[in-house]
């Protein structure tokens, strides 16, 4: 009986010690395996937030972005920027024949902008003058609203309208783009007026900056006149660093 008990206890240790040697091999054989596994993959940071949509500049920043009489001297006084006219109380216009057109107005306009001012140059040489017309838009909507002139361009040519003078039919002539801001388109639009009187040529700078669009004109009869493009820099540059304060 003693033997029997003998056995027992013999094997129940050799199980125990079994066992205990078998379990624990398990964790070092873990330890190989996370020691020869691959690195796990870093995790990607998050994203960069959106950037922060910029205001608009208003109607009183554009009045005071515009330039004065004193940088301006081939001008005559007064060079105040005005507003446009309340909505309705001007004279309107029935839309030109050509819908593709039509951005060729509306944008150098400044139409559908959050705020806009218009000035009036009456040039110490040239009678006709010029003018420019600076717009603020929400953010983003400048950028899509010069696309819409850049297509126009595209495929505009001529168009028939109707302005103070009664019907015209005008005919586009694109310009090499100009290096203004951001983004900058530069083209005419010639109206006859007559064999005694000459042909309307006025010409048009369109220059996006960020949230603003800038417009300047040339007018002239005969001949090519052109905006002064020193002026134009100077507009540009101060709408510019206006969006970055």
């Amino acid at each position: 009986m003693q033997s029997r008990r003998t056995r027992l206890t013999a094997t129940a240790a050799g199980a125990v010690i079994g066992l205990f040697l078998s379990s624990g091999c398990a964790p070092a054989q873990d330890q190989k395996s996370a020691t020869e596994a691959p690195p796990a993959t870093e995790v990607p940071s998050a994203a960069p937030s959106a950037k922060a949509p910029v205001a608009p500049l208003t109607m009183a920043q554009l009045k005071s972005l515009a330039l004065k009489i004193e940088e301006v001297p081939q001008a005559r006084e007064p060079l105040n920027a005005r507003e446009p006219l309340p909505e309705g109380s001007g004279r309107s216009f029935p839309p030109v024949s050509v819908p593709a057109c039509r951005p060729l107005i509306d944008v150098r306009n400044g139409e559908a902008s959050f705020a806009r001012v218009f000035q009036h140059f009456n040039w110490k040489k040239n009678i006709m003058g010029g003018g420019s017309t600076l717009a603020s838009y929400e953010d983003g909507q400048a950028e899509r609203r010069f696309a819409e002139l850049k297509r126009s361009l595209a495929t505009c040519r001529h168009y028939e309208g109707e302005g103070f003078v009664g019907p015209y039919r005008a005919t586009v002539m694109t310009e090499a783009p100009p290096e203004f801001g951001e983004e900058a388109v530069s083209f005419r639009e010639i109206i006859p007026m007559g064999p005694k009187a000459g042909d309307r040529n006025e010409q048009f700078v369109v220059v996006r900056t960020g949230n603003t669009i800038a417009t300047f004109t040339e007018l002239s009869i005969g001949k090519d006149l052109f905006f002064p493009p020193e002026l134009i820099t100077r507009q540009v540059e101060r709408l510019r660093n206006a969006q970055r304060s």
